[in-house]
């Protein structure tokens, strides 16, 4: 295979149902994401470490449901009645812990979801109980909420998981800088991610290839051998 430069293209993230990767630390939450229409109170609470899929198991379930995708921390500057006549997403929700104002918004988003009849999805990294949510009427509803969490990755998930983020910079890597990588890096999702903007980085400023020699000089260890 010829060796592939990294180009200055923007990066494309693909969130759609085809390139997520069903593995047993998120097969649950994928289960319950194609059987949304069975939430118990209309709601799901989707838990997980940062750069866990929660954005994009979130996009495939708005693809799905039709629904809206907005931040928690954008929900002061939104039209709530309007939001609530569909389904809705809310991400981050532990954005807001220390926001009152809010906090009252999603209390009210909440209420006006479900009285219509729609289905509400709520993000957050840690459990629930976690999210440090200080409104009563909210951290309520909020223990009402089925929740479902996505595990730290496996192997074959995180392996995929390189390959698609490096896919997303239209960077094709070899297998073997694949396997090279998984036994040095710190083995989380947000590692990952953040590995890989650096490996990205480095080979757009000096122009290289990515090869296990740029990789080692990322990772500050010693080159491999030939």
């Amino acid at each position: 295979m010829a060796h592939q430069l990294g180009l200055n293209l923007p990066s494309r993230t693909a969130l759609g149902r085809d390139a997520f990767f069903v593995a047993p630390s998120n097969a649950m939450a994928m289960a319950m994401i194609d059987g949304w229409r069975g939430w118990a109170g209309g709601k799901l609470a989707l838990t997980g470490p940062q750069g866990s899929g929660k954005t994009h198991l979130t996009h495939v379930w708005a693809d799905l449901s039709g629904a809206q995708i907005i931040s928690a921390t954008d929900l002061m500057d939104a039209d709530i009645p309007a939001l609530a006549r569909g389904p809705v997403a809310v991400e981050d929700v532990h954005l807001i812990a220390n926001d009152d104002d809010a906090q009252t918004a999603l209390f009210h988003l909440h209420n006006l979801v479900l009285a219509e009849g729609q289905a509400l999805l709520l993000t957050g990294t840690g459990g629930v109980a976690h999210w440090g949510l200080t409104l009563p009427d909210l951290v309520s509803r909020m223990r009402g909420a089925t929740a479902v969490e996505m595990d730290a990755p496996d192997d074959a998930l995180l392996s995929a998981l390189l390959v698609k983020l490096l896919a997303d910079r239209q960077l094709t890597p070899k297998p073997e800088l694949i396997n090279y990588l998984m036994t040095r890096m710190d083995r989380s999702f947000a590692a990952a991610i953040a590995l890989v903007d650096r490996l990205d980085a480095a080979s757009l400023a000096q122009k290289r290839p990515l090869t296990r020699a740029l990789a080692a000089q990322v990772l500050d260890i010693a080159p491999p051998q030939a």
